[in-house]
């Protein structure tokens, strides 16, 4: 492993970084919690919301020119239906918003700190944007049972505590994707996690 550096993108500029990002995400999202098998082909779809959004971060951690890891963020207005209902349904204004997608980095990067500076990044992002008063991500719910669960997992619910976020019982939805022990996608609930920021930030 080299040193890991982080390079910002915004909008369009993420286009040629696509496949290696996709790449990423499928192999870091086969673990439990998400168990996700996915393809490049949604992931492809999938991303081409931050492509569209002039107003979203993606933040890549680079090995040299290798993607190792990646955060991404862009606000609620730009995301789709799913991820708005919960907020508008509690009757949050979903232009106050910025949401957090994914935060990943391949396993053997892990513990060098990355996972606090890709949000210190994504805050920043955010506090950028006017209007932004709210922060928050969603993290998927598995039975504490459930028969792929890892022996000794521990759920970042600690580290997101310490960075300010508070879960929301409230504020769920369903995602659907394909599990690595189904035979067809299904959806998954997901709830929300949340931050909110002083009005003079």
């Amino acid at each position: 492993m080299g040193t890991v550096t982080l390079k910002e993108f915004r909008g369009p500029e993420l286009e040629p970084w696509i496949d290696a990002l996709g790449d990423v995400r499928i192999r870091v999202f086969r673990e439990f919690p998400y168990l996700y098998d996915g393809s490049l082909d949604y992931e492809r779809e999938y991303l081409r919301t931050y492509l569209q959004s002039e107003r979203s971060l993606v933040v890549l951690a680079l090995d040299g020119a290798q993607v190792v890891g990646a955060t991404t963020c862009l606000p609620m207005t730009d995301e789709g239906p799913d991820f708005q209902r919960p907020f508008l349904g509690c009757g949050y204004d979903v232009e106050a918003i910025c949401y957090f997608g994914e935060s990943i980095l391949l396993p053997e990067y892990r513990g060098r700190g990355i996972g606090v500076s890709f949000f210190e990044k994504r805050e920043a992002h955010a506090q950028s944007i006017d209007g932004i008063r709210i922060t928050t991500f969603c993290a998927v719910d598995r039975p504490l049972d459930h028969p792929l669960r890892p022996g000794g997992y521990v759920p970042l619910d600690a580290f997101w505590t310490k960075r300010g976020y508070t879960r929301q019982p409230e504020l769920k939805t369903h995602f659907t994707w394909k599990d690595l022990d189904e035979e067809a996608e299904s959806p998954k609930p997901l709830t929300f996690w949340l931050r909110e920021w002083p009005a003079s930030c």
